[in-house]
């Protein structure tokens, strides 16, 4: 009896063929149309479009594993700088109602920040444990003394605002003396203190290797400063409408709007993630909700309802920009594409060369 040997390795019936299953051969996956060639001369390419998969269907880059409590906390501690801006331009100009809502306001935002922050850390002791070192290369550790230096500030400021109604005598009656120049000064200098609290989240943000937040590091400290600067003009609008709070709501409105455009459209696909989905959606109502305020501070100056309704607008349009960049930022790091092809293009520009870092040893 004659015995029939298997075929080799590779060829078809093996079983080994690279484009066979194990129980036998089969087709090699054809894009519906035919052969390689067209019917009227000519080749067509047969290259599928590259499907961005990593191993295991997980993200290139690591996704951030924060809440949306980070997006809270980026719009509180903005909230707390624009509204320690606000209170400084109140005091600057004589208006205690203005100067009375922005210190309050800055203090209770800065505790809501606190909170978010340390619970987003997990435990208390955390925090404590980062003023331990400061580490001027360390966004994390920058921010984290920018918050206590101004929450010192902030709160000495907003202290001064219960002498008027301390007693005259005793111990009492000298902090009444006492409150007040001193909290002008720490107004003043939570002032110069809040563009740092306003945009270190920002660079916190860029500094990280999710694409679309590292991708557009030059605009988004810029976008963060104009909506902290719209959020505390929204105070103003509600609390005390006058001439300061209408030409900074102006102002963070147009800073904003201007940085907000080129984050979404200056950088290519790595903007692509703010203008779609989700985060698009959050984006764009933002906008409309600011360019409202931004209208309605200017032509509502003769309307209590229309300046507190321009605040409000004002106030959402700001919570809405940091949902949305903080999703957009979220949404890049779970889509591959957003990590392959920007490396593909930066090589393809160097000429296939290495863009950057050192010789290989051997």
């Amino acid at each position: 009896m004659s015995s029939v040997s298997p075929p080799p390795a590779g060829h078809p019936g093996s079983g080994l063929s690279r484009d066979e299953a194990p129980g036998g051969p089969t087709r090699s996956p054809r894009k519906r149309g035919g052969s390689s060639r067209k019917r009227g001369g000519g080749d067509r390419s047969m290259v599928p479009e590259a499907d961005f998969q990593s191993y295991y269907g997980r993200p290139i880059v690591r996704p951030p594993v924060w809440t949306h409590d980070i997006a809270i906390y980026l719009f509180t501690g903005g909230l707390a700088a624009g509204s320690s801006l606000l209170a400084a331009g109140g005091q600057a100009t004589g208006n205690a109602a203005l100067r009375v809502a922005g210190r309050t306001t800055a203090l209770g935002a800065l505790g809501a920040s606190t909170f978010f922050l340390i619970k987003d850390l997990g435990r208390p002791d955390r925090f404590l444990y980062m003023l331990r070192v400061a580490k001027p290369t360390s966004p994390m550790s920058m921010g984290t003394w920018l918050l206590s230096l101004f929450g010192g500030a902030a709160g000495v400021a907003a202290a001064a605002e219960v002498a008027p109604f301390l007693p005259d005598h005793g111990v009492l009656g000298l902090a009444r003396k006492v409150l007040p120049p001193v909290g002008s000064a720490a107004g003043y200098g939570a002032a110069v203190l809040a563009p740092g609290l306003a945009t270190y989240t920002a660079v916190l943000f860029a500094d990280t290797a999710v694409p679309s937040w590292n991708a557009v590091y030059p605009d988004l400290p810029f976008m963060f400063a104009g909506s902290a600067l719209a959020s505390g003009a929204g105070v103003g609008l509600i609390a005390a409408p006058g001439r300061p709070a209408r030409r900074m709501a102006v102002a963070g409105a147009a800073i904003e709007l201007a940085a907000g455009h080129r984050v979404e459209h200056g950088y290519g696909m790595l903007s692509e993630p703010y203008t779609t989905g989700r985060p698009g959606k959050l984006l764009r109502a933002a906008r409309i909700l600011t360019v409202a305020g931004a209208v309605g501070a200017v032509v509502g100056r003769r309307s209590r309802v229309v300046s507190a309704l321009a605040g409000v607008s004002l106030l959402a349009g700001s919570v809405l920009t940091r949902f949305g960049v903080f999703e957009g930022g979220v949404h890049s790091a779970e889509d591959p594409r957003y990590t392959v092809v920007p490396q593909r293009e930066g090589l393809n520009k160097a000429g296939g060369n290495k863009v950057s870092g050192p010789a290989p040893t051997t």
